[in-house]
């Protein structure tokens, strides 16, 4: 019973991180453009890393929960599902995803580069302060780049954004908008103590490492904005966002949430992240490029991709209690 509470507290926490989330990115994204905030820069800060903040929130509790293992689990699980699971539903829902150039030749050789980076960093079993500050420097460089390279496709985002809003013109400024923002932080605040919280405690009931769960239950949960989102815009025919989102995420993931997180302590990389987790990481960003090359993603390729997660997982409880 006690654990059936706890399993049930953990679903609703991860729940409410992500709506909170999600209410804290959309009003952000109201006052950006209400304020008249330069596009390209709403979209950089906000659209492109806001996904992102379940994982950032969730990382930063497990350390300040004793837990620092579960932020490498939690940042390459979700890149995996990032990839095989959104980018493989999306594909399988809407039959075939195109997308533009530029999003090959430029952004995703800045992923295959993130990954590098992030990879390189977890092989020896820990994720140093000086991995974390390359991290660092490393998504800096990218912004710069993003900022230089991208002002034209962050403006196709604020119009899908108004769009998603039903306005045809930028929102006037409500200081409803902020009182939603300062509820939504605090919400997302308490929802990550719990929801990692609940990790610890049903981690121990199953005797299963708290890394296991993170690379798996966490990534999934943390993944689902990115789910959303890519769905939404591939449905709406704005496949370069559907695509962009997932490798913007990844990249937000593997360099700035690790590299906050490094920079707070030193993380361990646990067995299962380290033997499993990173290997299947590196075929899922490979496959990723090659499937890129030809510009298309089909059904089938969709539908591989899941299968490749499914394999995943089955890989990480079947070895679970070798690991």
């Amino acid at each position: 019973m006690e654990l059936l509470f706890e399993i049930l507290q953990f679903t609703a926490s991860l729940a409410i991180l992500i709506i909170s989330a999600e209410l804290l990115v959309r009003n952000s994204e109201k006052v950006g453009l209400a304020l008249g905030v330069p596009q390209f820069i709403v979209g950089l800060t906000i659209i492109s890393a806001g996904t992102s903040l379940p994982e950032l929130a969730t990382s930063i509790f497990s350390i300040m929960k004793g837990e620092p293992g579960v932020v490498a689990g939690n940042v390459v699980g979700s890149n995996i599902a990032n990839i095989l699971l959104v980018v493989g539903l999306t594909t399988v829902i809407v039959k075939k995803v195109e997308i533009k150039r530029s999003i090959i030749r430029l952004d995703l050789p800045l992923l295959l580069g993130a990954t590098s980076i992030l990879v390189l960093s977890l092989v020896d079993g820990k994720f140093s302060l000086f991995e974390a500050i390359v991290s660092l420097i490393g998504f800096v460089v990218y912004l710069i780049y993003s900022v230089t390279q991208h002002k034209e496709s962050f403006k196709e985002k604020e119009e899908g954004l108004l769009k998603t809003l039903k306005q045809d013109k930028k929102p006037p400024f409500k200081w409803r908008y902020i009182g939603i923002i300062i509820i939504a932080a605090l919400t997302l605040y308490l929802s990550a103590d719990f929801t990692i919280s609940s990790v610890i405690v049903v981690g121990g009931m199953l005797n299963i490492d708290t890394a296991v769960l993170a690379i798996t239950a966490i990534a999934i949960g943390t993944s689902l904005p990115e789910l959303i989102v890519s769905v939404l815009a591939a449905k709406r025919g704005n496949f370069d966002i559907a695509l962009g989102n997932i490798l913007g995420s990844n990249i937000f993931n593997g360099l700035m949430i690790m590299g906050i997180a490094g920079i707070m302590t030193e993380l361990p990389v646990q067995p299962s992240v380290l033997i499993i987790g990173v290997p299947f990481l590196i075929i899922a960003t490979v496959v990723l490029a090659f499937s890129g090359i030809e510009r298309k993603f089909y059904n089938f390729e969709g539908a591989f991709y899941l299968l490749l997660y499914i394999l995943f997982i089955g890989q990480l409880f079947t070895n679970a209690q070798i690991l």
